[in-house]
């Protein structure tokens, strides 16, 4: 298996692809040749930055020789107006590498910036922010690395190094059974705990009090609160902290979060909230390129 330097050089390489095509008519035409210049990276948007390293190799894989300066550290809080970087060499190299390079710095930097003020608003509480697999096609590592940049933490990485048994795998596991969904909850769980790899978790998603209830009894290693209303929420934490088992599954939140009421549901006692728009939805910040 490729290790994460050659996908992400792969990812990269296929960003290039994409914009470059069959070449950089532009600047072909308006024949710079050797000529070289320096130029700056500046952030127009206050922010978490994210991305300097993937940057770097934007521009070394158009042109090893340029020479790339980050002035500022990976997952420092960047003021607007800020310059980040410095690249050397052609002119041609650099302005065929700009807009790629540009894009990643941007959107990495906005899932940093925007997991960061998930994780500020929850600073008072034991709580984890979390991203989910909502995430960009080919894009995983990287968004899951800009949630780490901005002081979240991340779910699973995909359906190979978790259990989760979601909504659609109740509703299969109800069909033709005659069983309810409480009971179906239960007999998934045990079923999951019983053949699971050693040591990976089993996580299960419940949409009300009665299912909860049903999935306490078989001791996932997490239950998620489904979309359930934060009353709901507080009465699930308190029915788990009264179990008598030394074992006890973490609860995680999901669905409809938001900075408006992040703070609320890490006010009940749940350990992790899990957050989609981290990554499918959230604004790339403003970054330009000025030649000095």
């Amino acid at each position: 298996m490729q290790n994460d330097n050659e996908k992400l050089t792969q990812i990269v390489k296929d960003a290039l692809r994409e914009d470059i095509g069959r070449g950089d008519i532009t600047s072909s035409l308006c024949r710079f040749g050797n000529r070289k210049a320096k130029a700056c990276i500046i952030f127009k948007d206050k922010g978490i930055i994210c991305g300097l390293k993937v940057m770097e190799l934007v521009f070394k894989s158009v042109d090893r020789k340029l020479i790339f300066k980050p002035a500022v550290k990976e997952g420092a809080m960047v003021k607007a107006g800020k310059v980040v970087a410095y690249i050397e060499g052609k002119v041609r190299s650099i302005l065929t590498a700009e807009r790629t390079a540009l894009n990643f710095l941007g959107h990495l930097s906005g899932i940093s910036t925007r997991t960061h003020e998930f994780v500020d608003k929850v600073k008072p509480y034991n709580v984890r922010i979390m991203d989910t697999r909502k995430t960009t096609p080919n894009m995983r590592r990287l968004e899951k690395y800009a949630v780490r940049a901005g002081g979240g933490h991340n779910h699973r990485m995909g359906l190979y190094d978790q259990v989760l048994i979601k909504d659609n795998h109740i509703k299969i596991g109800l069909r033709g059974v005659g069983v309810s969904k409480e009971d179906t909850i239960k007999s998934l769980v045990t079923m999951a705990k019983r053949h699971a790899p050693k040591g990976m978790k089993v996580e299960v998603e419940v949409e009300n009090l009665k299912e909860f209830e049903s999935a306490l009894e078989t001791c996932p290693d997490i239950i998620m609160l489904d979309n359930m209303p934060v009353r709901d929420i507080s009465k699930a934490v308190k029915i788990r902290n009264a179990q008598p088992s030394r074992t006890k599954p973490l609860l995680e939140a999901s669905g409809g979060i938001t900075l408006k009421n992040v703070r609320k549901i890490a006010r009940t006692g749940v350990e992790i909230i899990s957050i989609g728009s981290l990554t499918h939805s959230v604004r790339s910040l403003d970054v330009s390129l000025e030649i000095i």
